[in-house]
């Protein structure tokens, strides 16, 4: 049995409007990657997600793209002691009947084990924060992120 989640919010804007949110480096870096991101999620690009607060850039390739619909990438899971492999994120982006989106966002594909549960259960905070961090950011101009590790 391999891990995975889901994770949920409703943001306060247009579907495109937060589609663009994450889909652009540069509002991106203004909310999430804290040490900036480089390169626009569309399909098959490979782009890079620097963390400031967790050292290290990361790469993070983009299967699939439908615009304000849905975002497929790859990226390397946490090290377990054992060869590399990637999870998959699925960020699906869902228009309400209110004017709101709900941003879906599952990440699946953690090797059994205490390593893999305790990875994929870091990345579901970090998931979290990222919804909490997007929504602050697109309704009120505020980067929740800044300063919040170290």
């Amino acid at each position: 049995m391999a891990y995975d989640f889901r994770v949920s919010g409703r943001i306060a804007k247009p579907v495109h409007e937060v589609f663009e949110a994450v889909a652009d480096p540069k509002q991106l870096s203004g909310y999430f990657t804290t040490g900036g991101a480089k390169g626009r999620l569309e399909m098959g690009a490979t782009v890079t997600w620097d963390f400031a607060d967790f050292p290290g850039a990361f790469p993070v390739k983009v299967e699939r793209v439908e615009k304000d619909k849905e975002i497929v990438l790859h990226w390397q899971a946490a090290e377990d002691g054992g060869p590399a492999y990637d999870t998959t994120v699925t960020m699906s982006f869902s228009g309400l009947d209110d004017g709101r989106t709900l941003v879906t966002i599952a990440e699946k594909g953690w090797r059994d084990g205490d390593a893999g549960l305790k990875a994929a259960l870091g990345n579901c905070e970090g998931w979290t924060g990222m919804l909490c961090a997007l929504k602050a950011y697109i309704e009120h101009g505020i980067n929740l992120r800044e300063g919040f590790y170290k």
